[in-house]
């Protein structure tokens, strides 16, 4: 079999399984529901193989295809980014430019050291989201994201590059501390009111503690005051309603000024990694590329400042 041939049907079989429906893939390369089916028919004769497992309800890949899906992935990544190699060599960064960021840490921390990017490229025109949401960076035309946790769920398909690691500490507003005192250890913690994050009131995040070389979870099962915004947390620990824990880049400048105390200092922990995510067959795109090595620099030196604040 030639090579060539070997390609037929491929890019099919890709939108059908990241789809999950003939029609919806059908819709999206602009083909009719039978011409789909037709080319996945043709594909599944030539390899032998059946790739999906067909109900009248469902669609699911094979063990088979999974297999040949991450492969296929794989290949059509490295001809795009081949392609994007060959067009962009010697080219300006230009062009439209997907960012997505977390919420609060974008617009606080990440926002800021994207401006000189945009200052110094004018022909990039940039299209920023924040959302804290799980985001298919692939599905939804996002160009490049960062993103705080750990990268071992995301798939092989993206790129990604260390930035730092959140740094989090106990804290309070003087006027709580004046009322209620502060906690002389973890476990006195249970007696003082906490402001927790969690999406209701069972689901609340833990606090992390460090204990000498390690760092472990305390569950919350009393948190008086719960959000799921670290502005609103802020807000509600500043206004003295409890104790909370937070990343330093969030309060660094309340704890500067005396409008939040640092409580409980030998127990503070290092938070979630921090990274930027890239599709890797974009990576060769000038604008892509070059905006990672940007904030990969920007962030190395805001450690070498004192870490991600």
């Amino acid at each position: 079999m030639q090579n060539s041939e070997r390609l037929k049907g491929v890019d099919v079989f890709v939108a059908v399984a990241k789809a999950g429906s003939f029609t919806r893939a059908a819709e999206r390369l602009n083909l009719t529901g039978s011409a789909v089916g037709k080319a996945i028919a043709r594909l599944e004769a030539r390899l032998q193989v059946r790739l999906f497992e067909r109900t009248t309800r469902s669609l699911a890949l094979t063990d088979a295809g999974t297999r040949f899906l991450a492969a296929c992935t794989q290949v059509l990544g490295d001809l795009e980014a081949a392609e994007h190699a060959l067009r962009s060599d010697g080219e300006a960064p230009a062009g439209r430019l997907h960012i997505d960021l977390p919420a609060t840490f974008g617009r606080r921390i990440v926002l800021p050291l994207l401006i000189p990017y945009f200052q110094r490229w004018p022909r990039v025109r940039p299209v920023l989201s924040f959302t804290d949401r799980f985001v298919d960076l692939e599905d939804e035309g996002i160009d490049v994201a960062v993103r705080i946790g750990s990268p071992l769920a995301w798939p092989p398909s993206l790129g990604h590059r260390y930035l730092g690691q959140e740094r989090k500490v106990f804290c309070a507003a003087p006027a709580y501390l004046a009322a209620h005192g502060a906690p002389a250890s973890v476990e006195a913690l249970d007696t003082h009111v906490a402001i927790g994050y969690g999406k209701g009131e069972r689901a609340v995040g833990p606090w992390f503690i460090r204990r000498g070389d390690a760092v472990v979870e305390k569950s919350l099962h009393e948190a008086q005051v719960v959000t799921d915004n670290a502005e609103a947390q802020l807000a509600l620990t500043l206004a003295g309603l409890g104790i909370t824990q937070l990343p330093t880049w969030l309060i660094q400048d309340e704890l500067d000024a005396g409008r939040l105390v640092q409580i409980l200092d030998d127990h503070a922990a290092p938070g979630l990694p921090i990274h930027v995510v890239w599709p890797k067959a974009k990576q060769t795109i000038p604008r892509i590329a070059q905006l990672v090595e940007t904030l990969a620099t920007a962030f190395a030196q805001r450690a070498a400042a004192g870490g991600v604040r």
